[in-house]
């Protein structure tokens, strides 16, 4: 497989804004695959974590389409156990904060029905006034 880079552009913007918001530097990854390897829900991702930094770096498309940065509950195996220290938990964040700012928030807590209430996790329920507070 070929991978082809793109240059400069949304690749390069989204890129950056990931590093900004973040405070990691994608560039330190030389994707081993810990941060793979370690993640509890990686069989429910459409791309591991690795995968997803792989994906900025190179600029391939759709990242913001991908739902494994809502699939990430920021458990940090995957920052314990990087070996270049990279908070793999901060990108994911990152991710989620710029696919609302650019997507906005689908999903309106008071309009849920109170059975879909009971059974949603409390850190979807967290997660979603933080977002909504913040």
């Amino acid at each position: 497989m070929t991978i082809t880079m793109r240059a400069g552009g949304e690749a390069d913007e989204l890129l950056r804004k990931v590093e900004t918001l973040s405070g990691q530097n994608l560039a330190g990854c030389y994707q081993c695959g810990t941060c793979a390897a370690s993640c509890p829900l990686r069989g429910s991702m459409d791309l591991g974590p690795d995968a997803i930094i792989r994906h900025l770096r190179f600029g391939l498309p759709d990242v913001l389409d991908r739902q494994s940065f809502w699939v990430c509950v920021g458990c940090d195996g995957c920052v314990e156990r990087c070996p270049r220290d990279i908070d793999i938990a901060r990108i994911m964040g990152a991710l989620r904060q710029i696919s609302i700012q650019e997507n906005g928030d689908h999903l309106v807590v008071a309009q849920l029905p109170a059975a879909a209430l009971r059974k949603l996790p409390p850190i979807a329920l967290v997660a979603s006034m933080r977002r909504n507070t913040g």
